[in-house]
């Protein structure tokens, strides 16, 4: 291939020396074929337009089908000149990468000895009568397993969980930390700032050890046998009055054994510690 330096000499020795083509292209050493060669601009908006119908109707495959299929019909296209096409109107398919988690050190599941020391959130999920999937968060307070906040929704994303935790900060104020797993909602990177500009500290646990997070996992148990397992909901506000009023349920009348057979909110009122620092809850009549 001829470069442009290369062609402007041959042109000064054509126009300055009056040299013929043949002379000045043995002068410059390249032949007169490569001289007079001119590239020639093809006209691909056949091409072009054929891969636009194909990819509009099948928008899953990919070059290869996209090449037979057209070979199939009869057009006879080079599979080297479909390629450049396909790929200056970027159809290329992009590839969905399963995100890689960070390795996540085990952590033993501490015991909170005050409120919003140590909050734990988890999702659940359900369907209605109609088959429509709906998803559950639930928020508790480690120390008491207190029910913070249950969110009922048919999609619940990072800025949804964002918006709860704010709803439950702004009556409890933010908590210390935060546990989780590694589920998309929670590893984003909305949360991760709104961490950072509250200074609350966020741990996850190991993949596939839900007992890390066993206090949430336990309540999750709770309203799966005692709700979710027991009615069948037709709509979406009936789920959410219903979680209402088993929340209230949990927290103010349900006794649990961990706490001494107390309520949640019950044992976060007389909780009381004596001058050593003992625990001392008093004892159920």
């Amino acid at each position: 291939m001829v470069s442009p330096a290369d062609r402007r000499e041959v042109a000064g020795l054509l126009v300055q020396e009056g040299c013929n083509v043949s002379r000045a292209c043995l002068t410059v050493a390249i032949s007169r074929s490569s001289f007079r060669y001119r590239a020639r601009v093809k006209d691909d908006r056949k091409v072009a337009s054929l891969l636009e119908g194909l990819t509009t109707k099948h928008p899953a495959i990919g070059f290869w089908s996209c090449h037979y299929r057209l070979r199939n019909r009869g057009e006879r296209i080079n599979h080297k000149r479909l390629r450049r096409v396909y790929r200056a109107m970027r159809l290329h398919i992009r590839r969905r990468v399963k995100r890689r988690l960070p390795e996540r050190v085990k952590l033993p599941l501490s015991i909170a000895s005050g409120p919003n020391q140590c909050w734990s959130l988890d999702f659940m999920s359900d369907a209605l009568s109609d088959g429509r999937k709906f998803r559950v968060l639930n928020i508790i307070d480690d120390y008491n397993r207190e029910s913070l906040k249950i969110e009922v929704d048919t999609s619940l994303p990072a800025l949804r969980v964002q918006r709860a935790l704010e709803e439950v900060c702004s009556v409890r104020g933010l908590p210390a930390n935060i546990r989780t797993d590694n589920g998309p909602e929670f590893i984003s990177h909305l949360m991760e700032a709104w961490c950072e500009d509250n200074h609350v500290s966020w741990h996850y646990i190991q993949p596939g050890k839900p007992t890390q997070n066993a206090l949430i996992e336990r309540t999750n148990g709770s309203l799966r046998r005692e709700l979710l397992n027991t009615w069948q909901f037709t709509t979406l506000k009936e789920v959410r009055e219903l979680c209402a009023d088993w929340q209230w349920d949990y927290n103010h009348e349900r006794p649990h054994k961990a706490l001494g057979y107390l309520s949640p909110v019950l044992y976060g009122r007389t909780k009381q510690t004596d001058s050593e620092g003992r625990r001392i809850v008093p004892a159920c009549k």
